[in-house]
């Protein structure tokens, strides 16, 4: 493939070069290139629907098209892993709260979050691009706010999501010696094994999004398809093997094993349960770029990534609820993972057990996947704006990959390094595990709060191919009012006595980052950081 420069001319703000590409006799025009000369043929350059996008988006086309509707269900879908989600996090709502909570809190997270993603559905349809919640908040928030609050969403919503795939990554490693320990009762449960276990997960994440990126989407829908299989590999053989609870103690009885003042103050703390396993499906949002048609498929695949990881979630909580058997015994499981313990207990087999552990160990390995995916689309769309150091370094797209290369790599090192922390303390890798929580969730109530201010005090939306109608507005505010309540209770401890080794230390972590954003917004960013509302030509549509 051969480029010539015809021409190059210099202006005072900047410099405009004009190419002329030749790619086996098809001629491509200039807007096929970024400013750096990377080539996107044109089949992967998708819908002249994204074209228009992405000229009103003032974004050049650097990354390939090759997403569709399903292989985005998959990839929302298998990244989530709700069921897997709420099977691994078990033992927290089982303290505070009990099975009556996993069941009502969930249907209550479940109306909370379809607000919350229905919202944020229709804002990828306004502006679909890979930096998701801070460019919306650029559009939407009072002009005098826009370039501030973008700023400090984005870095927000990057250690969400960099905190997202530690924890993931840790979970699986850790189930894995779980697995272990059901296997070879002298085997010793050493912390430093299972950092290495998160290194080998998340190489192994980082060779698909290199080597095998070019096959995501078509490995994504595999991947669903075992998410889907495997849901009903684990629930039949748990219903029908398992010892049955009553109604009245599954659906009735709270819990409160956490020693807080009252019941009611434990239940709100385990509703993080149900929570985070419904959290993280504007994962989409952040491949926007490399979606064909992504103005209606983006909205689409993640709603229905919420109606199926909703439903296959609700319906593994009624089997907990049911077939959780003997508390005590499940939560002193020495394979410190109380659901492997509720499978060894329903089929009495190591195989059995080492079948149905391995179809999860593979669905949140694939989760993390995923994670890398978005993790590194998120970064690289926030250096590409200037709002982290070294930007330009970072926003570096493969010309031969047409992956961000660079984004990938560092968010590699970036679990790496921070799952050392596990070696001295757990607690620590726990609070960060709930920083992705918390972070996540802030995005969101930042960027909707702003859309609700727009709606009401600023110009008429966008136009967008997936609306709310003439709900928007109250469908906004409920997910406001429902995020108020779960954000203050995601900064809580599990139980007290609070002590340094139990303490949340996500509360420091999160205002730790604020304060370094700002700082950093302050010495540099103010300067260099664009604001995406800069470069958007809403004239154009």
């Amino acid at each position: 493939m051969d480029s010539k420069m015809d021409s190059k001319m210099d202006t005072k703000d900047e410099q405009v070069v004009s190419y002329v590409i030749n790619d086996d006799a098809n001629t491509l025009p200039m807007d096929t290139l970024d400013p750096t000369g990377v080539i996107v043929k044109p089949k992967w350059r998708g819908t002249p629907q994204d074209k228009r996008d992405m000229e009103v988006l003032g974004r050049h086309q650097v990354l390939r098209r090759n997403f569709k509707f399903l292989s985005m269900l998959g990839f929302g879908s298998t990244l989530i892993c709700t069921w897997e989600i709420l099977l691994s996090y078990i033992g927290f709502v089982s303290t505070n709260g009990g099975t009556a909570m996993l069941f009502w809190g969930y249907l209550v997270v479940l109306v909370g979050v379809w607000c919350t993603y229905a919202s944020l559905s229709e804002m990828s349809s306004m502006a679909p691009t890979a930096g998701g919640q801070y460019h919306w908040v650029s559009e939407f928030a009072p002009p005098q706010h826009q370039k501030f609050l973008s700023y400090i969403v984005g870095w927000i919503c990057m250690t969400g999501w960099q905190a997202g795939l530690l924890s993931v990554s840790f979970l699986v490693g850790t189930i894995i010696q779980g697995l272990i320990v059901l296997n070879d009762a002298t085997y010793t449960f050493e912390r430093w094994h299972g950092t290495l276990l998160v290194w080998a997960v998340v190489s192994f994440s980082v060779v698909f999004n290199t080597y095998l990126a070019r096959r995501l989407p078509a490995i994504e829908g595999i991947v669903l398809t075992i998410h889907v299989m495997g849901f009903f590999a684990i629930v039949v053989p748990l219903w029908v093997l398992s010892p049955r609870a009553t109604s009245q103690d599954a659906l009735l009885t709270f819990t409160n094993a956490g020693g807080w003042p009252s019941t009611g103050l434990s239940s709100m703390i385990g509703i993080l349960t149900p929570m985070g396993s419904l959290l993280g499906f504007d994962c989409c949002v952040h491949m926007a770029e490399e979606v064909e048609d992504s103005g209606r498929t983006l909205p689409c695949s993640i709603m229905w990534s919420v109606y199926l990881n909703g439903t296959m979630g609700f319906i593994m909580a009624i089997t907990m609820c049911y077939c959780l058997g003997d508390l005590n015994s499940v939560l002193e499981t020495p394979t410190g993972y109380p659901f492997i313990q509720v499978f060894y207990n329903a089929t009495q087999s190591n195989a059995a057990t080492n079948v149905m552990v391995t179809i999860i160990i593979i669905t949140l390995a694939a989760c993390c996947v995923s994670l890398v995916a978005t993790c590194s689309r998120q970064l690289w769309s926030f250096a590409r704006d200037k709002g982290v150091p070294f930007s330009d370094w970072l926003a570096f797209v493969s010309p031969a990959m047409h992956i961000p290369l660079r984004a990938i790599l560092v968010s590699l090192c970036v679990t790496c390094i921070v799952s050392l922390i596990n070696i001295g303390s757990t607690s620590a890798l726990n609070a960060i595990v709930s920083l992705g929580v918390v972070a996540l969730l802030s995005s969101y109530y930042i960027t909707i709060a702003c859309l609700i201010w727009r709606r009401i005090y600023g110009d008429v939306l966008p136009p967008r191919r997936w609306s709310l109608g003439k709900h928007g507005l109250a469908v906004n505010i409920v997910s406001l009012i429902f995020m108020t309540p779960v954000l203050f209770f995601a900064f809580w401890p599990a139980a007290t006595p609070v002590e340094a080794s139990t303490m949340n230390w996500s509360v420091v972590m999160f205002f730790g980052v604020v304060i370094w954003s700002l700082i950093y917004y302050f010495i540099w960013g103010k300067r260099s950081y664009i604001g995406p509302v800069r470069v958007v030509k809403r004239d154009l549509e």
